[in-house]
């Protein structure tokens, strides 16, 4: 709107009955799986050490593999550790079993996403968006895809910016 940028001309899409895939179910991802219950969402999740019991405690369904969880899921969201069997673990392979509906939310680490995969999949529509608030390169350049593109609602690494995370 400041840009003097369109109004809203389509309908929102409920978050109650879709599915919520989590990446990762620590700290973060269970409170978000929280959320996403509170919202009515079915939410399930998968990580490589994740196990029936721990998701089971948290109140989500275990996937029964990530390939599985993206292709189950309306709404990805990540919450893994960035190390080195986590780097790039979200390839092109993985993306492809997004439904074409689906959109994919990072606020963990960029390092999680192959780059060039996510912003294959957002220019040729391949997944209907992606929300992002961490990237490879900071700040973004000018002019870069992830700033440009229709279906990507970008952040500029405010999800830690708060008064107590710097206490």
């Amino acid at each position: 709107l400041r840009s003097d940028g369109p109004w809203q001309q389509t309908v929102g899409r409920d978050l109650h009955g879709a599915r919520l895939g989590l990446l990762g179910l620590g700290k973060i991802g269970q409170r978000v799986a929280q959320i996403g219950q509170a919202f009515g969402m079915h939410v399930s999740a998968w990580s490589p050490n994740l196990d029936a019991a721990r998701a089971a405690a948290a109140g989500v369904q275990l996937a029964t593999s990530k390939q599985a969880l993206f292709a189950g899921s309306d709404v990805v969201s990540l919450h893994l550790v960035l190390g080195e069997r986590s780097r790039g673990i979200v390839d092109a392979d993985t993306l492809a079993c997004l439904p074409t509906h689906a959109c994919l939310i990072n606020t963990a680490r960029a390092g999680l996403v192959d780059r060039q995969a996510l912003i294959d999949a957002v220019t040729e529509k391949r997944i209907a968006g992606v929300g992002l608030d961490v990237f490879d390169i900071e700040p973004l350049p000018a002019g870069h895809p992830l700033r440009t593109l229709p279906n990507v609602l970008a952040t500029p690494h405010l999800g830690y910016v708060t008064e107590r995370n710097y206490r």
